[in-house]
């Protein structure tokens, strides 16, 4: 960021003129309610997009504090008191008091990891580092680069696995006159997707599949089609808080992946503009 540049996780008037009527209700406050009064929601979102440009699990201005992390899950009650989303938050909280606590144990001078698997989910022993567990991210985009379907799974599970779900999960294209267009006419993926079964599952949908065979060329060239996704996949992992995943709940991360593809689109509709 250059000197005099607004920090990226501002948001700006026009960005929160398209967000704040997608944001639910607040519900009115009839009587007095102890406790802190609830802050600004652009604030709190501004400080939600500064944990993921930074990773930072806590947000250095005054009356925006947030913090995010494994061991901050709000219950039950404190919800149904204040914001009144108990319904929605009580099967995540369930199962989270019901899960193996996270942390360490005494180790003489030192703590050590506590033993056993820690039961994070959407986790698998990653063939490329050791076998250590972690998240893959799988992403499907336009010919441009804008993400339009993204997925989390174990480091383990192949590639190919998340091809027709990422595929069904696209949403309706509009923006030229007539139905809008959910499916592509074609596909382009890299040897790890070779398999007939799925180019003929590609092909019941209407889409024809441009898969590079093990053992031949692409056909495509060097850097004409295949780098537009390693792009995509670059600008995800620009967001610090991507990089890694640190939290236990796949829900909190796969919503970070979803900030972040928005962020994205916003930034190249912006530049369309310009």
């Amino acid at each position: 960021m250059r000197r005099g540049e607004q920090p990226p996780w501002i948001v700006s008037d026009e960005l929160w003129a398209e967000i704040e009527p997608l944001l639910p209700p607040r519900p009115p406050r009839r009587h007095r309610v102890p406790g802190r009064k609830p802050l600004d929601d652009r604030k709190v979102l501004c400080g939600i997009l500064f944990v993921l440009y930074t990773a930072i699990p806590r947000v250095p201005a005054p009356g925006a504090w947030l913090r995010v992390g494994d061991d901050v899950l709000a219950s039950v009650a404190g919800l149904e008191r204040r914001r009144r989303v108990a319904a929605t938050a009580r099967s995540p909280a369930r199962q989270t008091t019901g899960r193996r606590p996270v942390g360490h144990v005494t180790g003489g001078d030192r703590r050590l990891p506590r033993p056993g698997a820690q039961g994070r989910p959407k986790t698998g022993p990653s063939p490329v580092d050791r076998r250590r567990p972690g998240s893959k991210h799988h992403v499907i985009t336009d010919a441009g680069g804008i993400p339009l379907a993204i997925s989390l799974t174990g480091g383990n599970r192949h590639d190919v696995t998340q091809l027709m779900p990422l595929v069904d999960k696209i949403p309706p294209i509009r923006g030229i006159r007539g139905r809008p267009r959910q499916r592509p006419k074609r596909l382009y993926a890299d040897r790890g997707y070779d398999y007939d079964c799925y180019r003929r599952d590609l092909r019941a949908k209407g889409i024809t599949p441009v898969i590079a065979r093990r053992g031949v060329d692409h056909g495509s060239g060097l850097g004409t089609r295949r780098w537009v996704i390693e792009q995509t996949i670059a600008l995800l992992h620009w967001f610090r808080r991507l990089r890694i995943r640190w939290e236990i709940r796949d829900d909190i991360h796969e919503a970070f992946l979803t900030l972040a593809c928005a962020i994205i689109c916003w930034r190249r509709l912006q530049r369309s503009k310009s």
